[in-house]
């Protein structure tokens, strides 16, 4: 077994399952790659507890870690609590200025608690809440990568990226952002990484570019 190589662990967003990951390749004989998953969170856990009990399936030292989407505000919290060699934010946001006027008017109003998470059975709502946009034809595609369902999930999920809290970006990470990003679309500004044509979803269709860029990245 070697032990000289990087591991790279990677965080899905909401409602989704770690195969978005399944076409990111890196350089086996530097890195190996570890798929992170969501749990079922209590419902009065703290997003900040709830980062302290993703870290106990963190089993190296040193690690890469990259989160997309509510995943990237999840790695954030996580690295605030462990060393890593590089923190990855990808399709995400920064702080929570970045988030949308709907967002901050669904914490104004404490809306978030009565949104009709029941009907994830529905693919096509579930698909609007983690991706930004409706199914359209690629309703195979949402199914296979959208099955984390579970209302309380949700229900927890929605209302730590509508309240989190996080006043300033991580000083340590390395954001990067589709500038077709219809979910978060005002987190192009500052230090951050710009992807042409990459939508919320530019980790499945973008995949190439990360295949390349990342190592240079992670060893930059």
């Amino acid at each position: 077994m070697k032990t000289d190589l990087t591991h790279v662990y990677l965080m899905p967003g909401m409602a989704a399952n770690p195969t978005i990951f399944e076409y990111i390749k890196l350089p086996e004989d530097q890195y190996e790659i570890h798929w992170l998953k969501w749990q079922i969170p209590d419902k009065e856990e703290t997003l900040q507890e709830y980062a302290q009990r993703m870290c106990n399936f963190i089993k190296h030292d040193n690690i890469v870690l990259l989160g997309v989407s509510f995943g990237g505000i999840l790695v954030q919290e996580m690295c605030k609590l462990i060393k890593v060699k590089k923190l990855f934010v990808v399709s995400s946001v920064k702080s929570h200025n970045e988030l949308p006027k709907r967002f901050k008017l669904l914490k104004v109003t404490k809306a978030y608690k009565i949104l009709p998470t029941q009907l994830v059975s529905n693919i096509d709502l579930l698909a609007k809440y983690a991706f930004g946009e409706t199914v359209k034809k690629r309703v195979d595609l949402y199914k296979k990568y959208l099955s984390v369902n579970d209302k309380t999930y949700l229900d927890w999920s929605i209302k730590q990226v509508v309240c989190w809290d996080q006043e300033e970006p991580n000083t340590q990470a390395i954001y990067i952002h589709g500038d077709k990003d219809i979910v978060f679309p005002h987190s192009c500004t500052g230090n951050c990484i710009v992807i042409s044509g990459g939508t919320h979803i530019m980790i499945i269709n973008k995949y190439k570019w990360f295949n390349e860029n990342l190592p240079k990245l992670i060893e930059s």
